[in-house]
């Protein structure tokens, strides 16, 4: 019950503000905005209030002006099969670009960064020890990774891009 009571509210409050509006402007330049018929003040048509409702159908196009430049249907046809090649092969070289990068990255994972140092052994000799660089191997699996999902998301858009032809 109380919602339903909401919704009578609301309703009576958007029909109460329909009211029409009034600018007056005073002989020191100030402006005033009111819904109260005033002397000297102007009646603004503001048109109907904002609806929360989905918006009407759209009217047609509107025609063109005469001398506006025309494309005919044929010609029309062999812009979009040629927009089409165009975004096909767009796509082939994403595609191809994306097998690279996953290579790329698949490599990376196998070779971590590694780099060699000098310590002194316990028996007090000189000794070459091999170290991972963990922070370098972390950025650069970072880049390759961040590169999969730029070819990535370029494939979605041209597929999409596809699908609207």
């Amino acid at each position: 019950m109380n919602r339903i009571l909401c919704t009578l509210l609301a309703l009576g409050w958007t029909m109460a503000a329909q009211a029409e509006i009034y600018k007056h402007v005073d002989a020191e330049g100030r402006v005033t905005y009111t819904n109260i018929p005033m002397k000297g003040a102007v009646k603004l048509d503001i048109g109907p209030p904002m609806s929360t409702s989905p918006p009407a159908e759209r009217p047609a196009a509107a025609k063109s002006p005469a001398g506006f430049p025309r494309v005919e249907p044929a010609e029309q046809q062999q812009r979009d099969a040629k927009r089409r090649e165009i975004l096909e092969l767009e796509l082939a070289a994403e595609r191809k670009a994306l097998e690279n990068a996953r290579l790329a990255y698949a490599e990376a994972e196998k070779d971590p960064e590694v780099f060699r140092t000098t310590v002194i052994g316990k028996d007090g000799k000189p000794q070459v020890v091999t170290r991972r660089n963990v922070a370098m191997y972390q950025e650069k699996l970072r880049v390759l990774q961040e590169e999969i999902d730029r070819h990535q998301r370029n494939i979605d858009m041209l597929e999409q891009e596809l699908s609207r032809l």
